[in-house]
């Protein structure tokens, strides 16, 4: 198996990008983000404890994301391996997955980073905001998860590229472009 993640700031086109990857190389998308929009949806207790977090632009507590992500490998497993959508964040939490995947007898084999500069980014997400009427898309909002991104997350490019396992890539341009480009990877990584 072939496990993946993939990069990059808030509206950096993660998710778009790793939908496209999984249908073609046969691989689970494991979106954390896609997960707590579903249980936010249906109305669950986990659903209104990540609503609050996320509301306020902040990262949901690495216990309950670790649970959350096993409980999803062990259900939606698939040949080609997993694409890991917005997961890990943090220093801690890759190290957390490392583990995770150690336990089931797996690795993380590539980390693809899509780069889009701020200022894309806020522009993208309050369009999707209006699109899809989403109220965690504010200006305020999207600037202070950029913040804790840059903060908390920019480190992860040193760790993983000390397992030689990094990549980047550029996330500006049209989707079929990107695609391409982490096709190119992702195939080279392959062998």
């Amino acid at each position: 198996m072939f496990n993946l993640i993939l990069f990059g700031p808030p509206g950096s086109g993660k998710g778009t990008q790793a939908s496209r990857i999984a249908e073609k190389y046969n691989m689970a998308h494991i979106s954390t983000g896609e997960i707590f929009r579903r249980e936010i949806k249906n109305g669950t207790e986990l659903g209104q404890r990540v609503k609050n977090i996320i509301e306020k632009g902040d990262l949901v507590p690495d216990i309950l994301l670790i649970d959350i992500l096993r409980s999803a490998l062990e259900i939606d497993a698939k040949p080609g391996g997993v694409i890991f959508d917005g997961f890990p964040r943090t220093l801690p939490q890759a190290a957390d997955l490392d583990i995770l995947m150690i336990d089931l007898k797996q690795k993380v084999n590539l980390v693809l980073a899509l780069e889009v500069n701020e200022e894309e980014v806020v522009k993208r997400l309050l369009i999707r905001a209006q699109q899809e009427g989403r109220k965690d898309d504010t200006e305020e909002v999207i600037r202070n998860r950029m913040a804790v991104y840059h903060k908390q997350t920019s480190p992860l490019i040193q760790y993983y590229e000390k397992q030689g396992k990094y990549k980047s890539i550029r996330g500006m341009g049209t989707i079929d472009e990107i695609f391409n480009g982490i096709c190119q990877v992702i195939d080279k990584a392959r062998g």
